[in-house]
């Protein structure tokens, strides 16, 4: 990593964040779990000791052999895309940032101790400059939020789930265990799609970023007002089998769906907290050892409940009704499976 310098000053006005937390931007759920996480004495150690300094090392090694560093005079306008966002979000280190040969559209922030940025050369010819500078702003918030711990814990425990796949239980609780991370690792997604819009300030950008990762280079055939239309229908979702199929769906993965993660950060910029941000008002990292987990996890709870409310998703609903002892329940569920009854009561 290298030095922060003024020379980084971004080419057009952006607001500048000095001190910035990254509790301003991480999402309720991803933010209780960090401050809980950093309370914890010595956590960081012993998951550096678990998966082995050695792998990051080794990681680190292996770009540096197989990829492109960027400089100066390699990509020196990528390079100086992750110097901006370091200047904007205020962090103090520039994270490395590699260009790897694949054609597969990816990002990534890799390390515990020295994070480094990768992305692939079929993101680069994917996005344009603005969008760039929304995605590399999304992979420093990863960097300053710390989210390697969860990819450290997420890749322990696949590995223990693997090795005890012969004890039934065992594997029952690690699953668990791994379904939660990876609700986390979707929650932290969120976070620092925010951190990416907080670099780059421009939410058209951001928004098309996230359409292209969906629907290829050609934007001149998408439309991002048509994109968050496809989000509307999708929270919709039909029936009640619809949302059971949703659910299931998005258990396994690791990343929320384009279109969901469209509507979040257009409902985010949209926000008094975005605009708070932007005059200057957000937590400081100075007062980081001070949060409480109580409040944190009390506000992640309070996220969730509002989601639930405003979700039009039929499962989601059902859920609601079951919290709220609605006595349509029954009705609801028969009228799924069976259809709905005639005013005969047939």
């Amino acid at each position: 990593m290298t030095d922060m310098t003024k020379d980084s000053t971004p080419s057009r006005r952006r607001e500048r964040f000095p001190g910035i937390s990254t509790r301003a931007w991480e999402h309720p759920a991803d933010r209780s779990a960090l401050v809980a996480l950093r309370k914890l004495s010595g956590f960081d150690d012993v998951l550096k000791k678990l998966a082995g300094l050695v792998s990051e090392r080794s990681v680190r090694l292996m770009f540096l052999a197989t990829a492109v560093r960027t400089s100066e005079r390699q990509f020196p306008e990528l390079h100086a895309m992750v110097r901006d966002a370091a200047y904007i979000l205020d962090l103090e280190k520039v994270p490395d940032l590699y260009v790897t040969q694949d054609p597969t559209v990816n990002a990534m922030c890799i390390g515990m101790d020295a994070p480094i940025i990768v992305v692939t050369s079929g993101l680069v010819d994917l996005l344009d400059e603005e969008e760039l500078r929304a995605v590399i702003g999304h992979e420093v918030g990863h960097a300053m939020s710390g989210h390697a711990v969860y990819r450290t814990m997420l890749l322990i425990l696949t590995n223990i789930a693997t090795r005890i796949a012969w004890i039934p239980l065992g594997t029952l609780a690690i699953t668990a265990v791994i379904t939660a991370l990876k609700e986390w690792f979707r929650k932290a997604e969120l976070s620092c799609d925010r951190a990416g819009l907080l670099a780059g300030q421009d939410l058209q950008a951001s928004m098309r970023g996230l359409m292209k990762l969906a629907g290829g280079h050609n934007l001149a055939e998408m439309n991002v007002d048509a994109f968050l239309e496809q989000a509307e229908e999708y929270d919709k979702a039909g029936d009640l089998r619809d949302g059971v199929l949703k659910l299931l769906q998005v258990l396994p993965q690791t990343h929320p769906f384009a279109v969901v993660r469209v509507a979040k950060l257009k409902k985010w910029a949209d926000s008094d907290d975005y605009r708070s941000i932007l005059a200057g008002a957000y937590p400081r990292r100075t007062d980081d050892p001070n949060a409480s987990v109580g409040e944190q996890w009390k506000a992640a709870a309070d996220s969730y409940s509002k989601s639930m409310k405003e979700t039009k998703d039929p499962l989601m609903g059902l859920i609601r009704d079951v919290a709220g002892g609605a006595a349509t329940v029954g009705g609801k569920l028969r009228d799924t499976f069976t259809g709905p009854r005639n005013t005969n009561g047939e």
